[in-house]
This record gives structure tokens, sequence and C-alpha cells, in this order.
């Protein structure tokens, strides 16, 4: 299971007994909001696209869109996510608990500069009904991004 893969990765630097369980499902923004009693712009959805033939992963706060105007002048091409089937083949993690920790090392996280408004965000940990809390820089640390975008429509 893809959550064992990021407890082991948060094992390692002592964070694993942070990840977040729940009895219900956490695999939508709004489930996940319910799920932590937060607000769903709390919650760090990550998307799934296809530049040049490979997988890349966008970390968004949960209340934005992609806007494609924005999307396109920094990737060079339409937004173009990822068919459902192949998202757990390339990246790892199944649909509902996609996240960007423990991907292989040939998907790139890129974090949205959405994020950067909050304190802390709630990342996804692998499976459909759990959770971490992360602040900023941890989450920065641990998704080994490698930019920060600004592709999301404007609040």
């Amino acid at each position: 299971m893809s959550i064992e893969k990021v407890r082991a990765c948060f094992q390692a630097v002592g964070i694993a007994d942070r990840i977040l369980e729940f009895d219900v499902s956490s695999a939508t923004v709004d489930l996940a909001a319910q799920a932590l009693g937060c607000e769903p712009c709390r919650i760090a959805k990550t998307l799934s696209f296809c530049v040049d033939g490979a997988p890349i992963l966008v970390v968004m706060a949960g209340d934005v869109k992609v806007d494609n105007a924005k999307y396109k002048a920094r990737f060079g091409r339409k937004a173009t996510m990822l068919p459902r089937e192949d998202i757990a083949p390339l990246i790892g993690h199944a649909v509902g608990g996609v996240c960007p920790f423990a991907v292989p090392e040939t998907v790139q996280v890129y974090l949205d500069e959405s994020l950067k408004r909050f304190d802390t965000v709630f990342p996804a940990c692998g499976s459909s009904n759990s959770a971490i809390e992360l602040s900023i820089e941890e989450l920065e640390r641990y998704s080994h991004f490698a930019d920060w975008v600004n592709v999301s429509k404007d609040l």
C-alpha cells in the first residue's frame, strides 16, 4: 500500500506518528476537510499532469483551480491531467490518496503559490483516508519539490 511507503519515508525523518488516519474517506477536498474539521482551502490537493510524456504533480490549496493560461505559460503546454488509470502506476498512489511523498524520482513535484497564505496545510499520505498537517517549510522539505509555481486562478 502506498500509505506504507509514505509512512516509511516519514519514519526515516521522525514524523510518521503525525500521520492521521480516518474511519471515513478523505479522498476529495470536501471529504478531507470534513474528516479534519478544517476549511477546504487548507487541504493541499495534489493534481497529476503529463508534461512532455512525463508525470508531474502540482500541489495547490483546496479552494483553487488551475488557470490554463498560467499553466501553459509555466509548462509550455496546455494542462493535461494524467488519465485516471495511469496515476497509480506512474505516481505510486491511487486517486484519492495522491500526495507528493514517496513518489518515483522521475516525478517532478511543484508547489503552487496558493499554499503560501497558510501556516500549515493538510496533504494526503498515500491513501483515501489519511492526511498530515505540515508547515509550508515541512511541505517543501518532505516533498522534495522542484519549484514554486503560480498556476492557480486568482481567488
